[in-house]
């Protein structure tokens, strides 16, 4: 990996802010510490790889990474054109300590989410490109980078993260770094089991890429996800058109289904019954 400029600026004696500016090919394995990086991606772009699958890393695009746990490395190999890198720290130490009163909503760990994520990516964001370039206004001017702006820089892109669209995974992975508690893969699995994440989001939430998700998903039920969760879904619809006036449409979106339509189908496809033929064939039964 070349170097070409590294500027750094520290707050309380830990790193806080990076702009680095490398040359590819270049390979960066992050280590586990205590902290989590925020890493916007300048100019260029990269891959980050985590549980051995890469995902590309494009320009004005920003990463959010927990690297309380491992496995996580960003990388170019594909140009030699530069890339530049901003990098902002999160430290518990210094969190506590400039809000001494108390912690932002961002940081404290969400009620009734189960989740082990730790790693998201937040699209071209304007705001934070924003806040971005009058970041690079201090890394040309490092003398007026004072202890108090530093603070406020800092406040500043907790603040805005919490304004994203991605704010409620970003809650979930900083939030780790004041609450260590990890869930197993089957509580996380069967948390969600009623919700309409998609595969990949559920992986996500077991800190695992689709692949490895699917082979441990396996080992624990048997089954393929698909094919286990549609299924619990269409058993728990059942049990709540025989136990409750619920409208069908009700029933469909609290199990987990987004499409009405496609919710009869497949229900019809179980059980040999639409579910009004269901709830009326098995009440009168």
């Amino acid at each position: 990996m070349m170097l070409l400029e590294h500027h750094t600026h520290e707050l309380f004696g830990k790193m806080l802010f990076q702009k680095v500016v490398v040359k590819p090919p270049f390979e960066f394995p992050f280590p586990v510490t205590d902290n989590a990086c925020f890493l916007y991606m300048q100019q260029g772009n990269m891959q980050y790889s985590f549980d051995n699958e890469a995902k590309e890393f494009p320009a004005k695009h920003s990463l959010l990474l927990n690297c309380v746990t491992t496995d996580k490395q960003i990388s170019n190999s594909e140009t030699t054109d530069p890339v530049e890198i901003v990098i902002i720290h999160f430290h518990p130490s210094i969190l506590k300590k400039i809000y001494d009163k108390e912690l932002p909503e961002l940081l404290l760990k969400p009620q009734n989410i189960i989740s082990n994520q730790s790693i998201e990516q937040i699209n071209n964001d304007f705001l934070i490109q924003k806040y971005i370039e009058g970041l690079m206004f201090y890394f040309e001017n490092p003398s007026i980078f004072q202890e108090d702006i530093l603070i406020l820089k800092l406040k500043e892109i907790i603040l805005l993260l919490s304004l994203t669209p991605n704010a409620e995974k970003i809650r979930i992975i900083l939030s780790q770094l004041f609450s260590r508690a990890a869930y197993s893969f089957k509580q996380v699995v069967e948390a969600h089991l009623f919700s309409q994440l998609t595969i990949e989001e559920l992986a996500q939430h077991t800190n695992l890429s689709v692949s490895s998700f699917k082979r441990e998903f396996a080992k624990w039920y048997n089954d393929t996800p698909a094919s286990y969760i549609k299924t619990k879904k269409l058993e728990r619809a059942a049990e709540l058109l025989l136990k409750s006036d619920l409208r069908i449409t009700e029933i469909a979106f609290d199990c987990g289904f987004n499409d009405v339509a496609n919710f009869s189908k497949s229900f019809t496809d179980q059980f040999g019954y639409s579910p009004s033929n269901f709830r009326l064939t098995q009440k009168n039964a």
